[in-house]
């Protein structure tokens, strides 16, 4: 297949559209073209993908990338077999484009998440929901649908396919060894950056290093700064999902404190499958998917949202107890391989995909050369 994949507003290394998806795609011998932010990003074009460089969309600048995106998706699309878009407002960018397999990729709760969108002033938020919903009815009557989570069939009338954010599952895994705790993520205040901080804080003098991995927002940004100035914390800024993940091996506990938001509520928080794919320990918050897996396989700990001290006090327990932290690492990264594994959803994406373009296919023949009979 001929694949044109396309984000103005994930950074092109994302890790589901870029490490997974695209990774995919190339590992069955399909020809992948990446249209994203690359010079605006900082990213180095990867190889083995053919790539279109386009404006970024990011706070309120984002009518050039809209634009830049139209052109291109006129221009490109029609080379292509399948069409992926990534961003909700590509379904604009989109408008009258007639192809025969254009997909959206449904990321996220959009409405939900424009609650916690810092750029967007709060009398246009229930107006912009608004237009999410409509173009989300309008798309699921003349595009195909991807889901990244199952929760997000309740907004939709159909049925869709869902791909969820899982990850690639080594057979062995060093086991959890005390002095060190990891979060991977964005860093937001809603995400639990400063709460992040604290546990650091509170750990620090009983030797724990809490190393924080991501991409931190503006709001955080300062306060992470001088956290890491203190000591408190060793922040790595962003770093590549698969560098990243390496600092999972070997850690005492992996930490997911996201608070208590809509966006957040039907959605698995992806680090935490990839804390268990590593054989980690987990400590987080009660968001029901989350600790419905940690409960269910018996991997973790599940503390009270905003609360740093019960967060540190479960750190420190688990870094002090041996069998539990290799109990809980067993039993998380048996859980990973069985339940969780990029390499059998991968295989299932990519069948979907051919599914829909072979269907197409079928579709014109069918038009042009009806059964004699």
């Amino acid at each position: 297949m001929r694949v044109l994949v396309v984000t103005v507003v994930h950074r092109p290394d994302d890790a589901r559209i870029f490490v997974r998806e695209i990774s995919a795609l190339t590992a069955a011998g399909h020809h992948v073209t990446y249209a994203a932010a690359f010079t605006e990003s900082g990213v180095n074009r990867p190889s083995g993908v053919h790539t279109i460089d386009l404006p970024r969309s990011n706070g309120r600048r984002r009518v050039a990338a809209l634009r830049a995106a139209r052109k291109m998706l006129k221009q490109q699309a029609p080379a292509h077999d399948v069409v992926i878009l990534h961003d909700p407002e590509l379904l604009m960018a989109a408008q009258g484009l007639r192809h025969p397999v254009v997909v959206w990729d449904v990321h996220e709760d959009t409405a939900a998440a424009l609650v916690l969108k810092s750029w967007l002033p709060r009398w246009a938020r229930r107006p912009s929901a608004g237009l999410i919903h409509a173009l989300e009815t309008r798309a699921e009557r003349k595009r195909r649908l991807i889901l990244a989570e199952h929760a997000y069939a309740e907004r939709f009338t159909a049925v869709h396919p869902v791909v969820p954010n899982t990850t690639s599952v080594a057979s062995f895994v060093p086991t959890p060894q005390p002095g060190r705790a990891v979060y991977i993520g964005h860093l937001t205040e809603a995400r639990g950056a400063l709460d992040l901080i604290e546990v650091g804080r509170l750990v620090h003098a009983a030797g724990i290093t809490v190393d924080v991995v991501g991409h931190a927002h503006g709001d955080v940004r300062g306060a992470l700064e001088m956290a890491h100035a203190a000591g408190w914390i060793v922040w790595h800024g962003f770093v590549p999902n698969d560098v990243a993940l390496v600092m999972l091996d070997g850690a005492t506990a992996g930490l997911s404190l996201l608070h208590d938001e809509d966006n957040y509520r039907v959605s698995m928080p992806t680090k935490v499958i990839e804390y268990m794919a590593h054989g980690v320990p987990v400590i987080t918050t009660p968001l029901p998917l989350a600790a419905q897996l940690v409960e269910n396989n018996d991997c973790g700990v599940v503390v009270p949202f905003g609360d740093p001290y019960a967060a540190a006090a479960a750190l420190t327990a688990l870094n002090n107890d041996e069998a539990k932290r290799l109990l809980w690492g067993a039993n998380g990264h048996k859980a990973a391989i069985a339940d969780w594994n990029w390499d059998h959803d991968s295989i299932a994406f990519v069948e979907q995909l051919a599914t829909w373009v072979a269907e197409a296919k079928i579709n014109v023949v069918g038009a042009v050369e009806p059964d004699p009979r």
